[in-house]
C-alpha cells in the first residue's frame, strides 16, 4: 500500500496537497464509535481468470458503499432518504459477466483512465513526438480507449483512518499500453468517513512524460437504482462557463459563458427542464454531455462543484473536487437495452453523471489546464461525494 508521497512537487497546481493525502480529517466528522472494518467477499473470476473481490465500506450512521476490484467499480452507494430509508443510489448490474459484457461502452461506476473523456482522433503531441491511440468512439479516443482501467483488476488494501474506513486501490499500467507513454503507478483510496462523505483521492506517478486523467464514472438516481426518470431531481452547478464542443463532443477551445444557454445550472432547476432544448450543443450531444468549467476548481482543496436534490426522497449529493472540470452526462446513451442490478432495463435520463476531471482533448488544447506528469511529479486530486436528506 502506497503512502501517497508528499515530497514531490504536484502537477496541476502551485501548492503540495498535503493535507489531503497525509492526515484525514480535513472533512468535518461527528463525535461517533468507530465504522466498521473493511469487508471482502468473493465476487467471481474474470473471463481470463483472474479472482474479483467485493469490497463494503460501512459508517456509523449506515450509509453503505460497495466496490469490485475489477475496474474499481462502485457498485452500490446506499443512503438513507428523509425517513431514514436506505436505497441504492448507483446505477449497476448485478454479476461479474455482465459489467465484462457492458461495462466497456458504458462504464457504470468505474476507475477512468489513463485519460477520461475524450481525446481528438486518438492523437496527441508530447515533446515533439506524436501518439496514436486506439479509436473506440469514433472518430476518438474515449475514457483511455478499449480494455483500459474500467477493465483491469485492481489490487486493494484497507487504509486506517480515523472516524471513518477506507481502501486503497493500486494498478500499474505499462509504458505503452493503449499507446501512452510511461510506466504509470496510479493509487485510488476510497474513504466513507462518519460525516456521509465519500472521498475519492487520486496520486499517480510516471517514469517517462505522459498525460493523465482521472475520474470516477458512477451513474445517480437519487430517486433510488430503477426507479426511473430523473428529470424532476434538481440540479446545480458552480461553473460560469462551459467548454463548447463539435458534433464529435471534441472542444473548440473556447470557454463560453453559460447565460442564455441551456447551461446555466449556477441557480438549481429541474435536469429535465432544458434537456430536450433545441440548443446545437444540445442536439450533438443528444442532452448534457459537456465539461464544465469549474468556478471553485483546480485548487488545493476541493471546492463545491454541484448539487443535485431529489424532491421526493429527499436525498442530497453534494460534490466538491480539486479537479477544475465536471462533465454533466444525462445518461444519453441508455437505450434500454440493459437491465440493472435489480432486473430493471435502464433508459435515457435514468441517471446523471458528474465526473470530476480535466477537460476533455487537452492534450490537444494548450489553452486548457495541462494534463502532462513528469518522472519526479505526484499528480494528486480528491473528489468528495457529501451524501445527505432533507
Amino acid at each position: 500500500m502506497s503512502d501517497f508521497p508528499v515530497s514531490r512537487p504536484v502537477v496541476f497546481r502551485a501548492k503540495i496537497l498535503a493535507a489531503l493525502f497525509t492526515s484525514f480529517g480535513a472533512v468535518g466528522t461527528l463525535p461517533s464509535q468507530a465504522a466498521e472494518p473493511l469487508q471482502q467477499a468473493p465476487y467471481g473470476t474474470t473471463t481470463d481468470g483472474q479472482e474479483v473481490s467485493q469490497y463494503t465500506l460501512k459508517n456509523t450512521h449506515g450509509i453503505v458503499v460497495k466496490f469490485i476490484s475489477y475496474g474499481g467499480i462502485l457498485t452500490d452507494i446506499n443512503t438513507p432518504d428523509r425517513q431514514g430509508k436506505l436505497a441504492n443510489i448507483a446505477l449497476g448490474f448485478s454479476s461479474l459477466k455482465d459489467y465484462e459484457q457492458h461495462n466497456g461502452s458504458i462504464h457504470f461506476g468505474s476507475l477512468i483512465g489513463r485519460y477520461a473523456n475524450r481525446i481528438a482522433a486518438g492523437r496527441f503531441t508530447l515533446n515533439g513526438q506524436t501518439y496514436q491511440l486506439p479509436i473506440n468512439n469514433a472518430p476518438n479516443t474515449l475514457h483511455g480507449g478499449p480494455d483500459s482501467f474500467d477493465a483491469k483488476v485492481w489490487s486493494v488494501q484497507p487504509v486506517n483512518v480515523p472516524d471513518g474506513v477506507g481502501a486503497e486501490l493500486t494498478y500499474v499500467s505499462k509504458d505503452g499500453e493503449n499507446g501512452f507513454p510511461g510506466t504509470l503507478t496510479t493509487h485510488v483510496r476510497y474513504i466513507l468517513d462518519d460525516s456521509d462523505a465519500l472521498h475519492i483521492q487520486y496520486s499517480a506517478t510516471t517514469d517517462r512524460d505522459t498525460v493523465v486523467n482521472l475520474t470516477n464514472h458512477s451513474y445517480f438516481n437519487l430517486a433510488g437504482e430503477g426507479s426511473g426518470s430523473v428529470e424532476h431531481q434538481i440540479i446545480e452547478i458552480a461553473a460560469s462557463r462551459y467548454t463548447p464542443t463539435d458534433a464529435t463532443s471534441i472542444p473548440t477551445g473556447e470557454l463560453a459563458p453559460v447565460d442564455g444557454t441551456p447551461f446555466d445550472l449556477r441557480q438549481p432547476i429541474p435536469i429535465g427542464k432544458s434537456l430536450r432544448s433545441s440548443h446545437q450543443q444540445m442536439l450533438w450531444g443528444h442532452g448534457y454531455d459537456h465539461n464544465f468549467v469549474l468556478d471553485n476548481g483546480g485548487k488545493d482543496k476541493p471546492g463545491f462543484a454541484a448539487r443535485v436534490i431529489d424532491p421526493k426522497s429527499g436525498r442530497v449529493l453534494e460534490v466538491h473536487t480539486t479537479q477544475p472540470g465536471l462533465q454533466f452526462y444525462t445518461a444519453n446513451f441508455l437505450d434500454g437495452s440493459v437491465a440493472g442490478s435489480t432486473g430493471k432495463t435502464y433508459r435515457q435520463s435514468d441517471a446523471f453523471a458528474l465526473e470530476a476531471e480535466h477537460f476533455p482533448d487537452s492534450p490537444n488544447q494548450p489553452k486548457f489546464p495541462s494534463t502532462v506528469l513528469k518522472p519526479g511529479q505526484t499528480l494528486q486530486e480528491e473528489t468528495i461525494l457529501r451524501f445527505s436528506s432533507h
